[in-house]
């Protein structure tokens, strides 16, 4: 996916996309970020080694974090006018009614080093977006060029780190779907691992959620 500037220019002066090439992605602990709750989905890699590693992993528990979250279209996507995603988990491209069984694809930064990528969070962490009231699944890449690592997307806003959401807007057009994704921009409160049985607007969000914001 590519992140539109004109949207991220309301936050920073500098452009975040995505790269969705076919790179080898290692899924390691951020140890260069103390600070940041994406040390959360990695705990367990810590906890559990040598004669405990055949115990059986315990389901990660729900945390309650602010992140920067921002919208991508089908219009601003790359390549351009597509649903492409560059780490499909349960959809073969970005979608998502927003249900627990059908999470809206969600785009992460990630770091680069030669052929190897490494994401934010893992493909697959899911998250519930009480704003949107939408539950929400990592499966695509935010940020472009051979050094992701430096763009906004990994480096995060304001000490938060940062959320890239489908928005859809294919029936809708470029117009709409720049509006919505403008609404939905901001720190916002998220619950990364959450359960079943939150609350839930099922539907595209260019074409249902935005209307209600």
């Amino acid at each position: 996916m590519f992140k539109s500037t004109r949207l991220i220019s309301v936050a920073t002066a500098v452009a975040c996309g995505l790269s969705a090439c076919s790179v080898e992605t290692e899924q390691v602990t951020r140890r260069d970020a103390d600070y940041s709750t994406r040390l959360l989905t990695s705990l367990e890699t810590s906890t559990y080694s040598g004669a405990d590693s055949t115990r059986a992993k315990p389901e990660p528990s729900e945390q309650s974090m602010n992140v920067y979250l921002t919208g991508y279209s089908y219009w601003d996507n790359t390549p351009r006018g597509s649903a492409q995603i560059a780490r499909p988990v349960i959809h073969r491209s970005a979608g998502g009614t927003g249900t627990y069984d059908d999470p809206v694809t969600l785009a992460v930064g990630h770091i680069k080093t030669g052929t190897r990528s490494v994401m934010d969070y893992p493909a697959g962490t899911r998250f519930y977006i009480e704003k949107l009231r939408k539950y929400a699944i990592v499966e695509d890449l935010c940020g472009d060029g051979n050094t992701p690592q430096y763009g906004p997307c990994h480096s995060g806003y304001q000490g938060h780190d940062w959320l890239d959401i489908y928005v859809g807007g294919r029936s809708v057009g470029e117009a709409h779907s720049d509006r919505c994704m403008y609404s939905i921009t901001g720190i916002q409160n998220v619950i990364l691992n959450p359960q079943r049985g939150y609350e839930v607007h099922p539907g595209e969000i260019s074409t249902s959620t935005c209307a209600t914001l």
